[in-house]
């Protein structure tokens, strides 16, 4: 007999998450996991369909027109809460694997490609001015790095907690990993094409923030303070697609694009200049 679905077993710590998953995505995902707990829906056919959505959104922000925009930016939401969805029913199941975990992030990868490919095409397309390609890559690339700041402290402070075991912090290819399936040790490296050099980029900016410091005690203080976390929380995927949806419905991709490479990266900076300026010395006075 299958267990009874509980929602607060499929949702990650309330603590590290983004405030706009915590209130609205991870409840609205959890309607639907409801509805497939008992079904044979898995969670990788879950992140193929959230993919998927990010990849019709992609294709209608090309089209440029104001409903085209204003349907990408509900399109992006689906993918966003689909993406939770994957998941929270992989946790509720207890279905997770290596290979979904590959999975979502390559996905994730491939729609951002499509979004931010798809609102060039589109800008281009209406203003014919070149430098809206420039714009787009500079806010496909923020978003990814900032993400992967979010993720970087996020799976820190839930290997403190124990509850994230088998997603590393860094993903290098290990012994152990030569014993999972051919589809999965593919994903693992086509992942560490995409991701490897960013989680490098994020141990070093670390590990700059801290001084290096690597006593437990500090390390649990370090990855666990509320403020941190909340301000690295304002750049995770949630918050980030959900700025670009709002700026979609009322057909501002331009303001998006400005708010995406200044005041986002604005917040990351703040973050950083938060653990570096005031948490370290805290901590080192305490």
């Amino acid at each position: 007999m299958v267990n009874p679905y509980r929602y607060e077993a499929s949702v990650k710590s309330r603590v590290s998450d983004e405030l706009i998953n915590t209130y609205v995505l991870r409840p609205v995902a959890g309607v639907i996991v409801r509805l497939l707990y008992r079904t044979p829906v898995t969670p990788n056919q879950v992140t193929v369909a959230s993919t998927a959505a990010g990849i019709l959104a992609g294709l209608a922000y090309s089209g440029g027109t104001p409903e085209a925009v204003a349907g990408a930016g509900l399109l992006v939401t689906l993918k966003d809460v689909l993406d939770s969805a994957d998941g929270q029913l992989a946790r509720a199941k207890a279905q997770y694997s290596r290979r979904g975990r590959f999975l979502d992030s390559i996905g994730d990868f491939v729609a951002d490609i499509a979004i931010f490919g798809g609102i060039g095409s589109g800008l281009y397309a209406n203003t014919g001015n070149p430098l809206v390609w420039l714009w787009s890559f500079l806010a496909f690339a923020g978003i990814t790095l900032r993400v992967s700041h979010h993720v970087f402290y996020q799976t820190s402070y839930l290997h403190l907690e124990g509850s994230y075991d088998l997603n590393r912090i860094t993903e290098e290819i290990r012994s152990e990993d030569l014993r999972e399936d051919p589809l999965t040790q593919r994903l693992q490296s086509l992942f560490q094409f995409m991701y490897g050099w960013q989680d490098r980029l994020m141990v070093r900016i670390d590990e700059a923030c801290r001084s290096r410091r690597s006593d437990r005690e500090f390390l649990q203080r370090w990855y666990s303070d509320r403020l941190a976390l909340r301000l690295s929380g304002l750049v995770g995927f949630g918050t980030e697609l959900f700025l670009l949806m709002v700026c979609s419905v009322f057909n501002r991709l331009d303001i998006y694009l400005i708010l995406n490479v200044t005041v986002m990266n604005g917040v990351v900076l703040s973050a950083l200049l938060y653990r570096r300026c005031h948490l370290l010395p805290r901590l080192n006075r305490d």
